[in-house]
This record gives structure tokens, sequence and C-alpha cells, in this order.
């Protein structure tokens, strides 16, 4: 098996998740069945939307990059980044760190291209939102990317960061109500698109139809370093064969 090197802290409870998804998902019957990982959590790297948004100055690139250095370093054959907001620096990351970086916006696209969804909500930072970049990568898999109002994308935030962030419970109300908007306006999936989303998913149940963007990041890791279990072929809530899509 191919030691898997994790970039985490951004956030640390979204790190934590991400390892028990990838403990679950692997299929083994004894400890020494499961993959290797090396975790670097590091709290303090700035802020990626504030940077993408141009509220801060700090490039919270180059300390991403020597994380993921020094993972290579010590054996890790392969980097994972639990933070979708990342996805932004992706090429700059990849070009620096001198083993493969799991490209977490690609996967996404590839896994809903493969089950057939033509639209896709997406609740995400408002830097994933104003960066583009997740819903680019969509739509170059003729995938349509439905936002939430204003005030809905303030309840995102306001999950994120007054919340999740905050080590506080998540409002149910609150998400559900970007959820449902989403749904009205003709999205066949939702996209949590953000790892502290992942988190709230743990906290509340989810309706049918989400996507946890996490859990698409976390299977591929399974499936480059070790053996995925049957029972995750598919992520989306409610569906155990594939998201219906008329």
């Amino acid at each position: 098996m191919k030691k898997l090197g994790v970039i985490g802290g951004l956030g640390p409870m979204a790190s934590a998740l991400f390892l028990e998804m990838v403990t679950e998902m692997t299929e083994a019957r004894t400890d020494q069945e499961h993959i290797e990982i090396l975790l670097h959590s590091c709290p303090w790297i700035p802020d990626r939307t504030q940077y993408i948004l141009g509220k801060r100055k700090e490039n919270p690139v180059k300390p991403m990059a020597d994380m993921g250095i020094k993972l290579a370093q010590n054996g890790a054959d392969i980097i994972a980044i639990p933070c979708i907001t990342a996805g932004y620096f992706y090429s700059e990351l990849s070009e620096a760190i001198p083993v493969p970086v799991i490209h977490t916006l690609e996967e996404i696209a590839k896994y809903l291209q493969k089950l057939g969804v033509q639209r896709v909500g997406l609740m995400a930072t408002d830097g994933t939102v104003a960066g583009g970049f997740l819903q680019r990568t969509l739509e170059q898999s003729d995938i349509k990317v439905l936002l939430p109002s204003k005030g809905r994308q303030q309840d995102v935030m306001h999950l994120i960061y007054q919340e999740v962030k905050a080590g506080k419970h998540p409002e149910a109300e609150r998400f559900d109500g970007v959820t449902q908007e989403l749904k009205e306006k003709g999205a066949q999936v939702v996209l949590l698109g953000c790892t502290e989303l992942s988190v709230i998913g743990q906290k509340i149940p989810l309706k049918p139809g989400c996507l946890d963007a996490m859990r698409v990041l976390a299977k591929r890791a399974v499936e480059l370093c070790g053996v995925l279990h049957p029972r995750w072929q598919y992520l989306i809530t409610g569906d155990s064969e594939g998201v219906k899509t008329q």
C-alpha cells in the first residue's frame, strides 16, 4: 500500500473527520491492513478565503507547499488536502510538491459526471464562489452550477465561520434552508463544497440528495492507497444505486 500524506489544519475539525472517513472507507480486517497516514495539522496557515477575496495579504501557498514537501520527504506517496478552498491554489501546490496531489475538484466532477448529474447546487465559502475555480471545473464537465441567493450565501458563511470553526453546534434550520433553496432552483444534487460543511453533515441529519465533497476526496485517497470498502461506492445521501437524475 502507498502512504497517504495529509496537509491538515484547514480547519482542524475537518482534518480529524477526514482521517475518520479514510479509516471507515478502507476495507480492512486488521489494524495492519489500514492505510499508513502522515498528517501535518497546521491551523495557523493563513485563511484561504480571506486571501482570495483580497482581505489579507498573507499567501497560504508557501506554508502549504512546505508541508507537502516535508510529508513527501517523510515517505508520503500521495498528498490529500481536506480543504476545498485550497483547490484555488492546486496548480502551484502540485508543481511545488514532488509527489502527486489529489485534485479534489476534478474528482468531484468525475464522480458527478459518472452518475449523469447535470445540475448541482453549490454550498461553499465566499472564496470558493468568488474564485470560480470549482464552478469552472464542473462546467467543463457539462455540469451546471447553481448558487445560493445573497442571503442564503450569508447563511453558508455563518455556518462555516460562526458555528463549525467556532466550535458551536450548527443550526439545522439554517443549513436546510440553503439546501431547499438550491433544490427549488433545480439542483439534482447539493454539493457540500467546504470541509466545514462536511463536519455539519456529521452533526445533523442530511436530507437526500447531498454530496459531501470530502467524502469524494477520502474515497479517492483510499482507492489510491488501499482497498475501498464496497459500501462506499455511492456517496450521495439517500442513494444506494446511483443518483436519480430525472
